[in-house]
């Protein structure tokens, strides 16, 4: 690349990386009292991020588009001293003969390619499945110098494809399935790191990267406890009761100095007093792995600070669903995101079983004190969640804090308040007869009824949420729409086995293409589908096929 060409390709974006950057060490207010610290670290891993530790070079390699993966970049590992790197970019970069390419290529050791899975022609889907566990499964052998990973003591399950690493809600519905495929031991091993990481960080963040650790995912770490528990007993709780405590306490951090129609963080004080979770960032720069993404969306948006643009952005992420018509200002357009605006009906559905897990892991630690105490949480979180997220049409719905009024717009979110156990059991009918009518395709479960070209949107139909609305209905004897959505995915992944002889991250619920939409090209694996397929399975063993 040439000197003029390199100038004219990285300054100007390098310029809304650095104002972002500068809006983050500031921390530049969402409310009022929006929160400013940095997320807590120990020692487990350092806690610079590659755009953090050399970021002329990362916005260089970034915009400069080296990698067809933006992820890429963020994965590979410095061969030495990052600061050294960064100063000899710096030195050299104006040179008339300057290659980029070749210096990250002298100075980085590029991560694996993309995992393809390997087949056994003539299996069945739930054999196959079972032969994928091995390929997925990863070992830290010892934390290497100026790796961006965290190093995790206890073997793992990545997702494949280009996630090379363990995720946080991903992992609870991989267990489901490694659970019924005998690799107990598996589950149990995800679940030590994940505590590990509580404790090391004080939260678990969105996957095992530095990058990631500004922010969490849904909040699944009670259910991997509950089904710990479902086979060792009520040791389980007693023994990771300072972990549920611990994340729930990251989770409500600011909650107590908040002010009715106040925000901070990842909590919301209500006008009527009610305090809720929304997602959110502590950081306010473009998300490393997907750079030239948030870029250019923030420039696509000129009327808006591009800082609030990317905390947007990454608090989309944070929820999991990243992007969906939920998180969009306009419904279409992703430079409208305003996920922090949101109290998802999804995330407050998981705290409240985070508080009663807590409350029940209290009494078997015979703290009954504490047992009172997150007892009257969840019973206050579930009065709130019934005011507030309830839509009049007939279904659980996100709230607008900032407009005061609870979204129009149906989504497989619905279902998690089924899931969990917080709907009266009139609500849960009503939510089922609306499920039934806008959501329920020939291949499952939509996401939402739009369609924009977001991965998290129509006509997409994802394997967790397929699981959340099989088990809420299942909960409150709405067992019909519960078999016809299991039988409906199931036979979607069948018939996409049957062409692609894969299982993927996420299916077209209408049978008529593929999954598709978001940042990234269709991923091969996949994790969370395996489980919640293998699982799906065994609840419904008269959709056992075989698969060729």
């Amino acid at each position: 690349m040439s000197r003029r060409a390199f100038d004219h390709a990285i300054r100007p974006s390098f310029a809304v990386l650095l104002l972002g950057a500068l809006a983050a060490c500031t921390g530049a207010p969402v409310q009022q009292r929006a929160a400013t610290a940095a997320p807590e670290t120990s020692a487990l891993a350092p806690v610079e991020t590659p755009d953090g530790t050399y970021p002329a070079l990362f916005a260089a390699v970034q915009q400069a588009g080296l990698f067809d993966d933006q992820k890429t970049f963020a994965d590979a590992r410095p061969l030495r001293d990052p600061a050294a790197i960064h100063a000899g970019f710096l030195a050299t970069r104006d040179a008339p003969d300057f290659d980029l390419r070749a210096f990250v290529q002298a100075n980085f050791e590029l991560p694996p390619q993309a995992m393809t899975s390997k087949v056994a022609v003539g299996r069945t889907l739930a054999a196959h499945i079972d032969g994928l566990w091995p390929q997925l499964t990863r070992t830290d052998p010892a934390p290497l110098p100026y790796d961006s990973r965290l190093w995790l003591s206890h073997p793992y399950v990545v997702p494949g494809g280009r996630f090379r690493e363990m995720y946080y809600w991903d992992s609870y519905f991989t267990m489901l399935g490694l659970i019924e495929s005998g690799r107990r031991d598996s589950a149990r091993d995800m679940l030590a790191n994940f505590a590990a990481m509580i404790d090391g960080y004080g939260h678990i963040p969105n996957g095992a990267r530095t990058y990631y650790l500004s922010r969490s995912q849904p909040p699944y770490f009670s259910h991997m406890v509950e089904l710990e528990a479902r086979a060792d007993g009520d040791a389980v709780y007693r023994r990771y009761l300072p972990q549920l405590r611990r994340e729930h306490a990251w989770w409500m951090r600011d909650a107590q100095s908040l002010a009715p129609g106040e925000a901070s963080r990842r909590v919301v004080r209500l006008a009527d007093g009610s305090v809720l979770n929304r997602y959110w960032d502590d950081r306010d720069t473009p998300r490393p792995e997907a750079w030239q993404h948030d870029v250019r969306t923030a420039a696509g948006v000129p009327d808006r600070p591009a800082p609030e643009v990317f905390r947007e952005l990454r608090a989309g992420a944070e929820s999991g669903w990243d992007y969906s018509s939920r998180w969009l200002g306009d419904g279409r357009t992703l430079g409208t995101i305003r996920t922090t605006a949101f109290v998802p009906v999804d995330l407050n559905s998981l705290m409240h079983h985070l508080e009663t897990t807590i409350a029940l892991a209290c009494r078997k630690d015979a703290q009954p004190e504490c047992a009172r105490e997150f007892d009257e949480r969840a019973k206050q979180r579930a009065a709130a969640v019934a005011k507030h997220l309830w839509n009049a049409d007939g279904f659980y719905a996100d709230y607008d804090w900032k407009r005061r009024q609870v979204s129009a717009q149906v989504t497989a979110a619905s279902l998690t308040p089924l899931f969990v156990g917080i709907a009266s059991p009139q609500r849960a009918k009503f939510t089922a007869a609306t499920v039934r009518t806008q959501l329920l395709q020939p291949g499952g479960l939509l996401t939402t009824t739009l369609r924009t070209g977001q991965q998290w949107d129509a006509p997409n139909a994802w394997a967790p949420l397929q699981w959340v609305a099989v088990e809420g209905l299942r909960r409150y004897g709405e067992d019909a729409l519960a078999t016809d959505i299991a039988n409906g995915f199931l036979g979607e992944v069948r018939r996409v086995f049957e062409q692609k002889h894969k299982l993927v991250e996420k299916y077209d619920a209408t049978g008529q293409a593929h999954g598709a939409g978001g940042e990234y090209p269709l991923q091969d694996g996949f994790g969370w589908t395996n489980g919640v397929v293998r699982a799906l399975l065994v609840r419904y063993p008269q959709a056992r096929q075989s698969a060729r």
